[in-house]
């Protein structure tokens, strides 16, 4: 008995002496299989890594019980995070360190889901073989992240240029350059995709992530996100975790069955046509970063945005609350 006693004794101190070395709790609680899990993700690019989780949910393959909405508008998105109509959102970098401010710390960052997506595309009226070539030209960009990052970009690179974001949105930029309105516009993939499958005479002339490595600090361009209501990892961090379990392999679909992907991705409504999408994929830069490796690379972004637009980050940097970093 004494020796059973003494055995449990030290089991339970060398538990405890690795939670202190570890950060790893010593007893985590399972994730609550009943607990409504609410996901919204914006259709495109920013939601391509979610589409495998919704398949895999629709076939009953996941655990938790989840609820996935697909949106169009941003603005919605974090709408529904402030009302507390959802809980995990993946939004556009700069929108979800906004929401932080606006909010005072009531969203938190989970994962990175997507670097650079953005191209430069010409009709061929005008000759771009570096960005130099566009400096006191008229581009066209969408409003919003692609302008803000467009403009930055220009400005660190000496560039002097009119930026039009008169198409607020990216698909009423992508019907314009591909009916020949446009000379010069910057789009995101799976856009450019569609773009020159309407028109074949369109060119990609520039890969603005190439572009951006070669003016910032490598890697620092960080354009999509998962974030999750503060309230909701406070009180539920297992089903946090098991989430970021089921993103991690959702995502890595994107690279492993790129058809599959694809089809998912059609399936979801994430975007319209799987053909296109299977094209675009390797171009969208999907990614799954989390822990202080996210923190590092969307702290670096952040602070070239706080430079060059701070209205486009919320107006200051994010506290390192902001961080999501799951013990």
């Amino acid at each position: 008995m004494k020796t059973t006693f003494k055995t449990a004794l030290l089991a339970l101190l060398l538990i405890c002496c690795m939670t202190l070395l570890c950060g790893v709790p010593a007893f985590a609680d399972a994730p609550d299989t009943a607990l409504p899990v609410r996901v919204v993700t914006l259709n495109g690019t920013t939601g391509f890594g979610m589409a495998g989780l919704i398949a895999a949910h629709n076939a009953g393959e996941t655990a938790l019980n989840y609820s996935f909405t697909v949106d169009t508008d941003a603005s919605n998105v974090t709408a529904a995070l402030v009302s507390g109509d959802c809980d995990i959102a993946a939004l556009p970098t700069n929108a979800a360190s906004a929401l932080y401010n606006k909010t005072g710390g009531k969203v938190q960052v989970l994962a990175l889901n997507t670097r650079g997506v953005l191209y430069l595309v010409t009709d061929g009226s005008v000759e771009v073989g570096s960005i130099a070539d566009l400096d006191g030209q008229t581009v066209y960009a969408p409003a919003q992240n692609p302008s803000f990052i467009f403009a930055a970009l220009c400005s660190k690179s000496g560039i002097e240029l009119n930026i039009d974001t008169s198409y607020a949105q990216p698909a009423e930029l992508n019907t314009a350059v591909a009916a020949g309105e446009v000379s010069l516009a910057v789009l995101p993939e799976p856009m450019v995709t569609v773009a020159r499958s309407q028109n074949p005479d369109l060119v990609t002339a520039l890969d603005l992530t190439a572009e951006w490595d070669k003016v910032f600090k490598p890697g620092s361009l960080v354009q999509g996100c998962v974030v999750v209501r503060t309230k909701f990892v406070e009180e539920h961090p297992a089903e946090v975790a098991a989430f970021l379990e089921d993103y991690g392999r959702s995502v890595a679909l994107l690279t492993e069955d790129i058809p599959a992907a694809a089809k998912a991705i059609e399936e979801a409504g994430i975007f319209a046509k799987a053909a296109v999408a299977e094209k675009a994929i390797p171009k969208c830069n999907v990614c799954f970063v989390t822990g202080e490796e996210m923190q590092a690379e969307l702290g670096a972004f952040l602070e070239i945005m706080f430079e060059k637009a701070p209205q486009s980050i919320g107006g200051a940097l994010p506290g390192d609350d902001f961080y999501c970093i799951l013990k």
